[in-house]
Order: C-alpha cells, then sequence, then structure tokens
C-alpha cells in the first residue's frame, strides 16, 4: 500500500475555525520557508513569492510548528469532533 491509498484511508472532519493561524506579516519576511519543505500534505505552498497556506487535510503531525522558528504559526489541536480521524485498513 503506497502513502496515497494510506492517506485514502483517513477521515478528515473540517471546522470552519482554522486550528493553524499563519501570521502574514511574520511570514512573508521568512527567509527559508521552511515549512513549504516539510508539511506531508503540502499545506503550505509558495505563490506569487507568497506562503499560501491551508488547514484542510492537516494531518495534525505539528511538523509546522516545530519548524517554524519566525514565530509565524499558533497551532492548537483542532476542536473536539473536528480534525482527522485515521483509520487502517
Amino acid at each position: 500500500m503506497n502513502i496515497d491509498d494510506k492517506l485514502a484511508l483517513n477521515l478528515f472532519h473540517v471546522d470552519s475555525i482554522p486550528h493553524i493561524e499563519v501570521d502574514s506579516e511574520i511570514c512573508s519576511k521568512c527567509p527559508h520557508r521552511l515549512c513549504t519543505y516539510v508539511c506531508p500534505v503540502e499545506n503550505y505552498k509558495v505563490e506569487d513569492d507568497n506562503v499560501v497556506f491551508s488547514w484542510e487535510g492537516c494531518l495534525e503531525c505539528g511538523t509546522c510548528n516545530i519548524i517554524c522558528d519566525q514565530g509565524a504559526i499558533t497551532w492548537n489541536y483542532p476542536r473536539g469532533g473536528f480534525g482527522i480521524s485515521y483509520r487502517f485498513g
């Protein structure tokens, strides 16, 4: 089973309130944009020389929070009943 097959087993309950917030002013001054390299589902992407973020589909691994050394990311677990549900098949 490849990674795409494994990810397809997961169930996402997307909340209208994001559990991750990115300060775009701080983020725009980041010299290395490590978040765009480490997110396993590529929720951080560079578009028109800006980092664009989407919390939907987040695996809640916390890697972005650990790697961001600029203080641009505020990371919390999703509210109860929301977020990812891992289903192993």
